[in-house]
């Protein structure tokens, strides 16, 4: 089966450049751990080379955990660093979502020990999309906010995928590292005022388009009874590529928006060539996609949100700015929001 885009996720009655899921962008963080794990260390281990690696995946080197770090660690550093940017209390956090394919414990969540370590209030609970996790996460939470009239919603991608790696396998060793991003969001007091003309044009959520295709499930997993991450890598790019292709211009379909009218691209991080294409056919120029994978590798549902962290750091996004954003991953899963920035 081709993997080809769905035609989820339009919001009824909504218009060219209206927004369906209204929020503020309040707070983003991210949590890298410090060792760095570069090409030349990969050249001890296995026959392969810096240039080999920079070529295929234009990733130079990755971040890896230290022993004893975990997922709910590097998810409740950039939890709270995204809460201490934002100036809102612990306690006026209604939910709590971690993404995230490489959970600490089978039970409980690893948003549980994350909720205890930050001080939340409200649910929490893991999602797992692999690497479209956090895309998928940020519309469920951003929808909750809306259709749950909560206040505050706290959305953390985390990963600590060098565990499931092996070393020496060159089709994975090369590609993944761990991280943890994070964004809260929280509600419009203008939106809860019910104008519906002012929430169409407020920051969040403009279009969405979701979907999966579990007949590629065997092409990027963990197999039962196994400790390491197998893939097929020629067949993953190819569906990537092209998923990411269509469900990004099915995006922009629904939210009534050309590619030109996209200030920020934010793909997955997920290999250099991939992004590239991506962006080239739906053409959007270089300058205006966020690429970060040269120095982090494949960080799964981390990437995207510690894309979106550096880029706010960097002052590359601005008030009502387009956002364009994609994950797609193991499953195969894919998620891609149109958003409108605002902070």
């Amino acid at each position: 089966m081709e993997l080809t885009a769905p035609t989820l996720g339009t919001a009824p009655g909504s218009t060219s450049g209206r927004t369906t899921i209204p929020f503020r962008f309040e707070g983003w963080g991210m949590a890298l751990p410090t060792e760095r794990i570069t090409n030349a260390v990969l050249e001890t281990r296995m026959e392969t080379s810096d240039s080999w690696i920079v070529d295929r995946t234009g990733i130079s080197e990755r971040r890896m955990a230290a022993p004893g770090q975990t997922t709910a660690m590097l998810a409740i550093d950039a939890g709270r660093q995204a809460i201490e940017r934002s100036g809102v209390d612990p306690a006026d956090i209604d939910l709590l979502i971690v993404a995230t394919t490489t959970p600490d414990t089978a039970c409980p969540a690893t948003a549980a020990r994350v909720q205890h370590a930050l001080g939340t209030a409200g649910a929490a609970f893991d999602l797992n999309a692999a690497c479209a996790g956090f895309v998928h996460a940020l519309h469920v939470g951003a929808a909750t906010l809306a259709s749950a009239g909560l206040r505050h919603v706290l959305v953390i991608g985390a990963e600590r995928l060098t565990a499931f790696v092996e070393p020496i396998d060159r089709g994975t060793a090369i590609l993944f590292g761990d991280g943890a991003g994070a964004l809260l969001i929280g509600a419009h007091p203008s939106d809860r005022r019910g104008d519906t003309d002012v929430a169409a044009s407020l920051s969040g959520i403009l279009s969405v388009d979701l979907g999966g295709d579990g007949s590629g499930a065997p092409f990027l997993e963990v197999p039962q009874g196994e400790r390491w991450l197998r893939m097929d890598g020629q067949e993953v790019f190819r569906r990537a590529t092209r998923g990411m292709v269509g469900s990004c211009s099915a995006a922009l379909e629904k939210a009534g928006v050309d590619p030109e009218d996209i200030a920020l691209f934010v793909p997955h991080q997920a290999n250099v060539r991939i992004i590239d294409a991506t962006a080239n056919r739906l053409g959007i120029p270089a300058e205006r996609v966020m690429v970060n994978i040269d120095r982090y590798g494949n960080t799964s549902a981390a990437s995207v949100p510690i894309a979106i962290a550096e880029a706010a750091d960097a002052g590359r996004l601005h008030e009502g700015d387009l956002v364009l954003t994609c994950g797609i991953g193991a499953g195969m899963a894919w998620a891609t929001l149109v958003m409108r920035w605002g902070a």
